[in-house]
């Protein structure tokens, strides 16, 4: 296995994470690479393992801490490994599995983790494995269970990528299943029967005349959406169903709890047989906690709203404001064509060893 050079160029450090293969569940190689890099290169961190993720921390007793959070692991290789890069300085672009979602993070915080002796804030650092998969698998909510110590702090930094941008907060996701029922019959004779499938004309209208809300928060504009997913349903070809559900996502702004959102799709269904199959709460921007306005100070006093869903959800339900921040275009996450501009690694380095930096 390669050796990190933490004390290098953060691009040259996600080049080398990019080439050792961590798809979900096989984070074991790249997290002792990370371990071994931190021991070495860090001695003022305290390094711990558990599972595939390496954690380490400082002890300064400053009166602040801050986490930076990166996931390991990536979706599946799809004929984009090994690395391949083009053009130079600023401009050059890294392709490959992971560079945007989300080695190019990792990078940033291992250079960080390795090269800011004095910072403003104690600084926590969680590389954890298993983020692409279920949540139940999530590598954060076995560190939450197990070191919980581990994820206390006043600000968490996601790495995922935002364009080099803060994303603030996230919207909350939930998918529910609308089920329809009805009577089989032969279709020769289907006056004799109940059309199951034929009674999703309704819920779909009113998804069709559906005016989502959009919500100021914080001076952020979080968009809600309302969509049917799939549908799903039928016997045979001369059997009139007597069953169908229409599956529909609800992304609904952070200022909602889980519990409102639900509530509120059970009004725009009344009557239906509504359950609710998955559910992510959001997570409000905080923005206005100190250290979180001096990250955004620190990035030129801009923030946008996180229209998806990441783990800043986690750590808001633990009580703490967290931004995503991370280098690469996140529409790239998780396609073939992952590439990110080494300029905007560096951009994202130097914004936080600013937002770091003991004034």
């Amino acid at each position: 296995m390669p050796e990190l050079d933490l004390h290098a160029d953060p691009v040259e450090i996600t080049a080398m994470l990019v080439d050792i293969f961590s798809e979900s569940g096989q984070e074991a190689a790249i997290a002792e690479v990370v371990q071994a890099a931190l021991e070495k290169q860090a001695p003022h961190l305290e390094v711990v393992r558990n599972g595939d993720a390496v954690l380490a921390r400082t002890s300064l007793g400053k009166p602040s801490r801050v986490i930076f959070a990166g996931h390991l692991d990536t979706v599946p290789v799809n004929q984009n490994l090994p690395l391949r890069r083009e053009g130079a300085g600023d401009d050059e672009v890294l392709h490959g599995l992971g560079t945007v979602d989300m080695k190019g993070g990792d990078a940033v915080f291992l250079h960080l983790a390795a090269t800011v002796l004095e910072p403003k804030h104690d600084l926590t650092f969680i590389f954890y494995d298993n983020e692409e998969v279920e949540a139940t698998k999530n590598g954060l909510g076995r560190i939450e269970r197990e070191l919980p110590e581990w994820l206390r702090a006043d600000l968490a930094i996601v790495g995922e990528p935002s364009n080099a941008v803060i994303e603030a907060g996230c919207q909350g996701t939930m998918r529910i299943d609308l089920r329809c029922t009805g009577a089989r019959a032969h279709t020769a004779r289907a006056w004799m029967g109940s059309n199951a499938i034929h009674a999703l004309a309704e819920p779909l209208r009113r998804l069709a005349s559906y005016e989502a809300r959009v919500v100021d928060i914080d001076g952020l504009t979080y968009r809600e959406g309302l969509q049917a997913t799939k549908i799903s349903g039928g016997v045979a070809g001369n059997v009139v169903p007597d069953e169908a559900v229409l599956t529909i996502n609800h992304r609904f702004a952070p200022d909602r709890s889980a519990e409102q959102a639900e509530q509120h799709l059970r009004e725009v269904f009344d009557g239906f047989d509504v359950s609710v199959v998955d559910l992510s709460p959001g997570a409000l921007p905080g923005l206005s906690a100190p250290a979180a306005a001096e990250l955004v100070a620190a990035a030129g006093g801009e923030a946008v709203a996180k229209l998806g869903w990441t783990d800043v959800a986690r750590f808001a339900a633990m009580g703490m404001p967290a931004v995503n921040f991370g280098p690469g275009d996140p529409t790239l996450a998780h396609t073939r064509q992952e590439n990110v501009r080494a300029g905007e690694i560096r951009q994202v380095t130097q914004v936080l060893k600013a937002f770091l930096k003991d004034s």
